[in-house]
């Protein structure tokens, strides 16, 4: 899994690379919803990296600047949850950690559209996706051990309260202003305390900690057509 992702963000990285060269056709904005789930993975739990385990919820605007590609920023919020009894690594169960963190998120990026998705056509249009960008994340989490009886709680450092996400993606336009799109995306976040396991000493500390959100978003598109009009 590990080598999925190392192959996924070097895909992300030479497309944000070719956006800037895309011709620029036309100017239209979406506002719109995220609903889904999300899950940790990390030092607690189990290590499934797509398996929503809680209630995800968010709100999207992008300004799509072609037929290609976009801006997009995002708030999103959840919790992220996991338990040790849930692993399937002895020395994870034996352990007895489990955590709770509510997380929020301003995410401020790119899509890009491997098919043309131009807005101002009427017809229906479908097309796989892919977005990057950076986010910052706020965390505050509460972290037991069933065998010892320890509670801690706390919020992840500010300085490292940055993560990258990596979004792939499919949408279509079901009307000529609504847009359904179904995506997943995985958050590499610059901090291992996620979860609190950093300053309890305990995991691996060479690894930072990651969350993903999976869901469908429904957005409304508005904007002026531009106009080819000649002399």
């Amino acid at each position: 899994m590990h080598a999925i992702f190392e192959l996924m963000k070097k895909i992300f990285y030479l497309l944000l690379s070719i956006i800037p060269f895309t011709e620029v056709q036309s100017q239209i904005h979406e506002v719109g919803v995220f609903m889904g789930g999300s899950n940790y993975v990390g030092d607690v739990g189990t290590t499934t990296y797509i398996a929503p385990n809680e209630t995800a919820f968010g709100f999207l605007y992008k300004w799509n600047k072609s037929p290609r590609h976009s801006y997009r920023f995002s708030y999103n919020q959840s919790h992220l949850t996991a338990r040790d009894q849930d692993s399937k690594e002895g020395s994870r169960t034996n352990r007895g950690y489990d955590f709770k963190t509510n997380i929020q998120e301003l995410s401020l990026g790119l899509e890009f559209n491997f098919f043309d998705f131009n807005l101002h056509e009427s017809s229906t249009k479908i097309t796989p996706y892919v977005a990057s960008g950076i986010n910052y994340i706020f965390a505050d989490y509460d972290l037991n051990n069933s065998n010892t009886g320890l509670t801690v709680n706390g919020r992840t450092e500010r300085k490292k309260s940055v993560a990258i996400p990596m979004i792939i993606g499919v949408k279509s336009n079901i009307t000529p202003h609504i847009i359904l799109a179904f995506e997943t995306g995985a958050r590499y976040t610059f901090t291992d305390n996620i979860d609190g396991s950093f300053n309890q000493n305990f995991g691996n500390i060479n690894n930072n900690d990651w969350y993903v959100f999976t869901g469908v978003s429904l957005t409304y598109t508005f904007g002026q057509k531009p106009c080819y009009c000649t002399e």
